[in-house]
């Protein structure tokens, strides 16, 4: 790495081969601070989702048992990821080699475990919607904790395995000491491609056309049942509820394919997006994915918000808090 005279090295005792720290105002305080702050956001907002759902008894539902790992790997995400991820690109890497190979292998799991939710979710949503009576029956609280600790045992297996090298000699990619580099080759590339993009990108897509295509025919064979006896009435309200559960988690599947898709895209070009310091920035797009999750349940759910202001104002530490009907 050719060092410029002057520029401040990372360790001024290895002149030949240090790193160089950040030189504009920008690089040194400017980002940091800033994705410092949406760090934080994301790792607060997501552990209220976190706290809601694990407290109040009448959330232990399937779907909510999915946006609670959903929210599990988005506070990871905000409380481990992106400050890491702040250092290792706006900042020299004191953290060693050892460090560095973890948190590539830690990033590979959150991501892919983030990835496999929202699969699981648009199953949720597509059972829910396209076979409705046996949805009891088929999408049962224990069935859906097994899917989610299969997932992230998937997750935690396949972040090991894809970084596997990175392990066998930590640092052999860094060009200069005090960076940090994630790198795959060609055929871990590949495969990474197709585990964490293109399949699960397909299964997302196909299910919730499928959802939207039931989803509209059965809006409008509810507006002609109007004026139905009330028994009809009760299951128009059913069906209701799984038609706006289905429209939220639509918006939350929807941008979560425009914060991921660009990722790939860049990989896809030819740019190395994991080697690249500055293309390494359209990562934090897919990041910014977990600090809108919440801001989509606080939207979407009024159960959401209801519940923010019994944890901020503590009176889910009242004997029975959890019983609380906030439905």
């Amino acid at each position: 790495m050719e060092l410029q005279d002057g520029a401040e090295l990372c360790f001024p005792q290895l002149y030949n081969t240090s790193c160089k720290k950040p030189a504009s105002w920008a690089e040194a305080v400017l980002f940091p601070v800033t994705l410092s702050f949406i760090s934080l956001i994301t790792a607060a907002l997501n552990l209220l989702v976190i706290i809601t759902v694990s407290h109040f008894r009448q959330l232990h539902t399937p779907t909510n048992i999915l946006l609670l790992s959903l929210a599990v790997s988005d506070f990871l995400l905000g409380l481990l990821l992106m400050p890491v991820e702040i250092i290792r690109n706006t900042a020299c890497w004191f953290l060693g080699d050892i460090v560095c190979s973890l948190y590539n292998s830690l990033s590979f799991t959150i991501t892919s475990a983030s990835v496999g939710d929202m699969v699981l979710i648009s199953i949720d949503r597509y059972v829910a919607i396209c076979d409705p009576l046996h949805y009891s029956s088929r999408v049962t609280e224990e069935r859906v904790k097994v899917c989610v600790c299969l997932c992230w045992l998937f997750s935690v297996l396949y972040g090991g395995l894809i970084v596997m090298d990175d392990f066998k000699m930590p640092g052999s990619h860094n060009s200069c000491y005090g960076e940090c580099m994630i790198t795959i080759d060609h055929i871990e590339g590949t495969i990474d491609l197709v585990v964490s993009f293109i399949v699960p990108v397909l299964v997302i897509m196909v299910l919730y056309m499928r959802v939207f295509v039931v989803a509209v025919s059965q809006a409008r064979a509810m507006r002609s049942h109007v004026t139905a006896v009330t028994k009809r009435l009760s299951e128009t309200r059913a069906k209701k509820s799984e038609l706006k559960a289905a429209r939220t988690l639509g918006v939350l599947v929807t941008v979560f394919l425009i914060c991921f898709i660009p990722y790939y895209c860049v990989s896809l070009a030819g740019d190395d997006l994991l080697s690249n310091a500055h293309a390494s920035y359209v990562l934090f797009l897919f990041y910014f994915n977990s600090t809108l999750n919440p801001v989509i349940y606080a939207l979407f759910y009024p159960w959401f918000r209801k519940a923010v202001k019994l944890i901020v104002t503590l009176q889910i530490l009242q004997p029975g808090s959890s019983e609380a009907n906030i439905l």
